[in-house]
């Protein structure tokens, strides 16, 4: 095809949109939210900014310069993302027991959420030593969100353009009538002050710097060719300076704006478990002691424990084992991982929300587009090399839809697209600024912008940027070696009581095997920048010989 047939965007505007659906993704909503609760709120929220500004920014101005160059490393991540990043999944309520004289014993225990989750939508077993059948509805609900793919990129740019204008805009609809309803509810703002409250010693935490930093190429999509790709489809002379710093700042802009309605509900979700407790412990201490009913209230009740301890000393020790400790901290630290946190905490949230019908479907078509959006850009940085993606993605990704699916799914989650994004994004950075030229590569920003990059981009490409990623890279192989047996987050349904099925989340060891495999998809999605370099270096060469052997002939 001439070089004047290929397909353009029909104006700025929607290439914005289409970086924007492709960044603003699944990762705002559950994966940043995860990791600013797990590194302590502001205390994640401090370096999350400082990379945006060192890394984030400048990397993602440099995708957008440098065309189609370097996509087959980003190829084979796209490929690994794109196989788990399909998978949708429903939530219910307790089912009845055996008998049907009440609510089945593991649900009660583990909250109906957590239990639909894992026992009846995933169907999980309690090991990845076990493996199991494909769950018939997530294989559907797979086919399904593959056809939907095809069908939004089936005329390439010209299709994808169009779709990007519904993608990039209902996700923040929602968001914003989330964040109305979320700030209203009982307890909300115990989870935003959380959520902006600083942990201070984070900060001397190294991973909380490379979380950050993984997370901004993760939102922002770097490494993974899908900007490239976008921005090969641009005129020649689009101001993609402007627009790097939009979209950065927005997708940023959401993942702090998606944690404010994330925290609301989850102080609603925290506040709630923490006043149940407490009504528990009251009704415990009521029935227990004989007391009067308005005598033990939610705010006395730590009183009326320190009391009855010391008055019925005996008495209280034959329900001491019973007792848990309610407290509103311990709630609000509860992390939970991932989909946990789009599938759980979300629907437990939910269902105490006054038409619980309506939140839910606004909710989960909202993460459809989301992960709509972004699978479309990850599907155009693999569309032309692999025109049958979306029949090879839709048959590997059956692996994540067996009853031990989840645990392949945090296996590529983890490994897939975080310690490959640091290699091929500092590879990229040291290409350009070293191999290519960073004089070269001013020269052709000035013949696309009319002017060439100011310092503070030549600082950050040249020396910033590559510093902090070999640092962050380095760090990461240590911490991998260091850290002993990676673990991941089981489902056992006979830990606690096993003849009553009370199961809980546990963290198990992977085997052998599973640390084989998670080896090998770092080592192939790695590996390619390396092999290539090899072929071309070697290819050249050959090419060489073969002129002078011809020369010499002659």
């Amino acid at each position: 095809m001439a070089k004047d047939a290929r397909p353009m965007w029909e104006n700025p505007i929607q290439f914005v949109l289409a970086c924007v659906s492709y960044a603003v993704g699944l990762g705002n909503v559950w994966r940043f939210p995860y990791l600013c609760q797990m590194h302590g709120g502001g205390g994640f929220l401090i370096p999350y900014l400082i990379m945006l500004v060192l890394e984030g920014i400048p990397l993602f101005y440099m995708e957008l310069a440098i065309g189609q160059r370097m996509r087959i490393a980003s190829v084979m991540t796209s490929i690994f993302l794109c196989l788990y990043y399909n998978s949708v999944l429903p939530w219910a309520e307790c089912p009845l027991n055996d008998n049907h004289t009440g609510y089945l014993e593991e649900c009660v225990v583990a909250t109906p959420t957590q239990y639909f989750f894992y026992r009846e939508t995933l169907n999980i077993n309690s090991s990845i030593n076990e493996n199991g059948g494909i769950h018939m509805g997530q294989a559907l609900c797979l086919l399904l969100a593959w056809m939907i793919v095809y069908l939004c990129i089936v005329r390439g740019v010209e299709s994808t353009g169009k779709v990007v204008y519904f993608t990039a805009t209902f996700p923040y609809v929602v968001l914003a009538i989330y964040l109305i309803r979320g700030v209203t509810l009982h307890g909300a703002l115990n989870g935003v002050k959380y959520m902006f409250t600083p942990k201070m010693e984070q900060l001397a935490n190294p991973t909380t710097w490379i979380n950050a930093a993984t997370q901004i190429f993760f939102s922002l999509g770097l490494g993974f060719g899908s900007l490239i790709a976008f921005a090969s489809y641009n005129q020649h002379n689009n101001n993609f300076e402007r627009q790097a710093i939009v979209v950065s700042m927005i997708n940023s802009g959401t993942s702090i704006f998606a944690s404010i309605v994330t925290f609301s509900i989850y102080g609603f979700k925290a506040t709630v478990n923490f006043e149940n407790c407490q009504e528990r412990l009251r009704m415990l201490l009521l029935n227990t002691f004989d007391l009067a009913e308005d005598s033990i209230n939610l705010d006395n009740i730590n009183h009326w424990i320190t009391k009855l301890n010391q008055t019925y000393p005996e008495q209280f020790a034959s329900i001491a084992s019973k007792i848990d400790p309610c407290d509103l901290q311990d709630e609000l630290d509860t992390a939970v991982e991932g989909t946990g946190l789009a599938f759980i905490v979300y629907s437990e949230a939910i269902k105490n929300m006054p038409l619980p019908q309506l939140w839910s479907v606004l909710y989960f078509f909202m993460l459809l587009m989301l992960g709509m959006g972004s699978m479309l850009g990850n599907i155009t940085a693999i569309t032309t090399p692999l025109r049958l993606v979306c029949v090879i993605c839709f048959l590997l990704g059956l692996g994540f839809t067996t009853r031990s699916g989840n645990y392949w799914f945090t296996i590529f989650n983890d490994y897939g697209a975080t310690l490959s994004l640091l290699f091929i994004v500092l590879i990229e950075v040291v290409s350009v600024s070293y191999v290519y030229g960073l004089k070269r590569f001013e020269k052709d920003v000035e013949d696309m912008l009319g002017h060439r990059p100011n310092w503070y981009w030549k600082i950050m490409w040249a020396a910033v940027s590559p510093l902090l990623l070999i640092g962050l890279f380095l760090f990461y192989i240590i911490n991998y070696i260091m850290g002993g047996t990676p673990t991941y987050q089981a489902w056992d349904k006979d830990l606690v009581m096993p003849s009553y099925d009370t199961g809980e989340s546990v963290t198990m060891s992977y085997p052998t095997f599973a640390q084989a495999f998670i080896g090998l998809v770092l080592a192939s999605s790695m590996g390619c920048v390396p092999l290539v370099a090899l072929y071309v270096f070697w290819k050249k060469k050959r090419l060489g010989v073969e002129v002078v052997d011809n020369t010499l002939s002659t």
